[in-house]
């Protein structure tokens, strides 16, 4: 990062020893979920996080009187935070604003024309015709089989575990009729015509770290799931949201342990029994879940006669792309860029076949920017936005010197929105840093660098994934981007739910047999 802002200062207890009944490695989202649903359940639960601050990637910088977000933007599904709060006869309305969004996306492409992916589906068909009336029908069929792999896909199979083979066998017929085998762009395609409206309807693999273009179909999904619910922004930014999930954490009763670099999670009788942290304190537990990623735990946070277990050989596995974030504050407002916009650039198969399989950090790219102030003022001075862009690039499997491409990409981020859509940009910028695939690796621990952990390709889905229970050490947990069902907010936080839910079942067949030894 250039140059990362200051860290508060560590709030790691020194005690030698801490016991709870869980111990929860890793505070993003679905480390924070899964300790607040454990503890909703009456056990003693400890969260710790090598950073200084919970969120894991939904961090928040500050300087020069801008703030900005430095993780997920975008909230889709907003009834899997309202449970959380409701876990302790809570109202997360009394806590947090989420303000929909209209449009919730606006595409710029490359020939100057915009998109604008509005929130109802009659201002979305007025968008479409003016591309290609006769896709307005083909929107519809889209959304209709959308809304049928969402019925399957999310309601149906998004907090089932599948630790047993036998689990995704009775999903066979199901995935086969959805045709998931299919990928997301061919998908829309099928029903879309008009190519840049094929751009703009089979981008949200990207939004979950894969390319549409070998995406397993199951993530089409997400277009009825947005219309269920709609596209959200949390007033305060994802800064607040996680605030408030840390006063809910200690209101709860969660012990919260920042600071605290985690280098080996402990076993002993095949079972784990805590961890140790880099400056040698140590946890006990009689159940570890981990909130990082899988490849990451397996091949480093294990003991050595462990790392050979691995779910998923390094050579089988594909992992998602990298990311290239840049954040700056400009002089000015740019009241014609919408709060989500997606700036296409003039390749796009081709784009992503660069990105993913040759993995080459391309002349061109696509954007995505994120503008806050387009909603909240708040995250900058009067009369002055604050932005977030996310191009996609290779992740550390590719050969980039990101020392010297950092910088140089920066330079023509900012020279090709200067010459679209925010003129006198050059100008404007206050102050910017970047991350690149090199800080998710030594900040978040994230496996090549990769943004989304492990791609969402059908090989990689469902059984296929890193499972949320370790099939050789049963008290391992996994509540991840990694594990099923996936990447994204909503995919996370489900995360949780299967991992509750097998503890849950664990429970109850552990209170069942204790019941039978006694009437014996």
């Amino acid at each position: 990062m250039n140059p990362a802002p200051t860290a508060s200062s560590s709030s790691a207890d020194t005690s030698s020893v801490i016991t709870s009944d869980v111990l929860v490695i890793g505070a993003g989202f679905g480390g924070i979920a899964a300790a607040l649903r454990m503890r909703a359940r009456g056990h003693s639960v400890t969260l710790v996080d090598r950073l200084q601050a919970i969120g894991g990637r939904a961090q928040v910088f500050e300087r020069g009187g801008y703030r900005h977000d430095a993780g997920p933007t975008v909230i889709t599904a907003p009834f899997l935070f309202d449970e959380l709060f409701e876990l302790f006869g809570e109202r997360r309305e009394d806590h947090l604003d989420f303000q929909p969004l209209d449009p919730w996306y606006r595409f710029h492409f490359d020939d100057g024309s915009q998109f604008d992916y509005r929130a109802t589906v009659e201002d979305t068909n007025d968008e479409i015709r003016r591309f290609s009336p006769r896709d307005v029908a083909g929107y519809a069929r889209l959304l209709e089989t959308s809304r049928r792999i969402f019925e399957v896909g999310f309601e149906k199979l998004a907090d089932k575990p599948f630790t047993r083979f036998t689990a995704m066998l009775a999903q066979v017929p199901s995935l086969l009729k959805l045709r998931s085998y299919r990928t997301v762009a061919g998908l829309v395609n099928s029903h879309i015509k008009h190519p840049l409206l094929r751009q703009a309807f089979s981008i949200h693999p990207l939004l979950v770290g894969g390319n549409p273009f070998t995406t397993t179909s199951i993530y089409a999904l997400i277009h009825y799931l947005e219309r269920r619910w709609g596209v959200f922004f949390c007033m305060g930014g994802t800064g607040k949201l996680v605030a408030e999930l840390h006063r809910l954490l200690e209101r709860s009763g969660v012990r919260v342990e920042l600071g605290t670099d985690i280098a080996q999670i402990t076993l002993a009788g095949g079972r784990a029994t805590g961890a140790v942290s880099t400056d040698g304190r140590q946890f006990t537990a009689e159940r570890v879940i981990c909130n990082g990623d899988p490849p990451t735990v397996y091949q480093q946070m294990l003991p050595g006669e462990s790392r050979s277990k691995r779910a998923l050989p390094e050579s089988a596995t594909t992992y998602s792309m990298g990311l290239y974030v840049l954040f700056f504050g400009t002089k000015r407002k740019y009241e014609d860029v919408a709060h989500h916009t997606i700036w296409m650039g003039p390749r796009y198969r081709e784009l992503l076949a660069d990105i993913f399989d040759r993995k080459i950090l391309a002349d061109d790219f696509s954007l995505y920017l994120h503008r806050p102030t387009a909603t909240d003022d708040s995250f900058a001075p009067d009369g002055c936005d604050s932005f977030y862009v996310l191009c996609p690039v290779p992740n550390l499997l590719g050969d980039v010197d990101w020392q010297k491409e950092g910088p140089n990409l920066r330079d023509r981020i900012v020279a090709a929105l200067d010459k679209t859509i925010m003129p006198g940009l050059s100008e404007s910028i206050s102050d910017d840093f970047w991350m690149t695939p090199e800080d998710f690796k030594a900040d978040y621990r994230s496996m090549h660098g990769a943004g989304f952990s492990i791609a969402p390709i059908f090989i990689q889905s469902a059984w296929f994934r890193y499972h949320n229970r370790d099939p050789h050490i049963p008290n391992l947990y996994f509540s991840a981007a990694g594990a099923h069902p996936g990447a994204g907010m909503p995919g996370v936080l489900c995360s949780a739910k299967v991992v509750e839910r097998l503890i849950e079942e664990e429970d109850q067949a552990l209170a069942a047999s204790r019941s039978l030894a006694r009437s014996a």
